[in-house]
């Protein structure tokens, strides 16, 4: 798998037009023409989110004749789990901490 930069891909999914093409392409890939006339922006406006997107490494073009099509990347998209799954494991275990050292008439 390859090394991702976390902080860039947090820094592209600020932003609330990307995160609403990365949810157009949850359903699959897409042309950007297709995925402009779902947004009240302009094409070359997409076009630059996208590279945003692919920045990151969160989106992924190919060529399908003489268009382009764009796709999430699962391997970026797994990676940010397992970035997160992290801080959850800490949260999980402190609480299991605190729950452990404060036991109520519950938990005895």
């Amino acid at each position: 798998m390859k090394a991702y930069h976390h902080d860039v891909q947090l820094d592209a999914l600020g932003d609330a037009t990307r995160r609403a093409i990365v949810a157009r392409l949850a359903d699959g890939p897409l042309p950007v023409g297709e995925l402009a006339r779902a947004f009240p922006i302009s094409r070359p406006a997409v076009s630059q989110h996208l590279r945003v997107l692919k920045r990151a490494r969160l989106v992924v073009d190919r060529a399908d004749g003489t268009r382009r099509l764009y796709a999430l990347n699962p391997d970026a998209f797994d990676a940010l789990r397992d970035h997160f799954d992290g801080y959850w494991s800490r949260a999980l275990a402190a609480f299991k901490r605190h729950v452990d050292a404060h036991p109520t008439k519950e938990t005895r």
